[in-house]
């Protein structure tokens, strides 16, 4: 059986795994969450990633980030393109995420980046989620 929506269900992986004080979660692996795992290690959102093959698609393992008391890094993750109701924006109309605190990861024309990359490189694109 297919997956509808991949995306959401990384990040529901990663929000339930963060909740529970997991160290690390594994994520049946693609190249677009890859891209997204690779965005939120750069933004220091989650430690490190690896992926490794486990004879069938592969596996994406996201080793979460927590602070001192043992908290989560990641507050709050959301997905704002759905497969139902795609979500485009210009590069005059990139959101910002709780003032500049948390970041929207795009995917453009070259590759996925943060909307403040994406602001600097003055280009748009599909907006997959938002991290604080």
């Amino acid at each position: 059986m297919s997956m509808t929506d991949p995306i959401a269900d990384l990040l529901t992986r990663i929000r339930n795994a963060a909740q529970a004080g997991h160290p690390s979660v594994e994520i049946p692996a693609s190249r677009l969450k890859g891209e997204i795992a690779r965005v939120l290690a750069e933004e220091r959102f989650i430690d490190n990633f690896a992926s490794y093959d486990d004879g069938k698609q592969g596996q994406l393992r996201i080793y979460l980030r927590y602070d001192g008391s043992n908290q989560s890094i990641i507050q709050g993750i959301r997905r704002l393109s759905k497969p139902g109701l795609r979500r485009y924006a210009s590069k005059d109309r990139l959101p910002r995420v709780r003032r500049g605190l948390g970041v929207a990861i795009l995917s453009t024309s070259r590759g996925v980046m943060t909307d403040r990359d994406a602001r600097r490189a003055g280009i748009g694109g599909e907006l997959l989620c938002s991290v604080w």
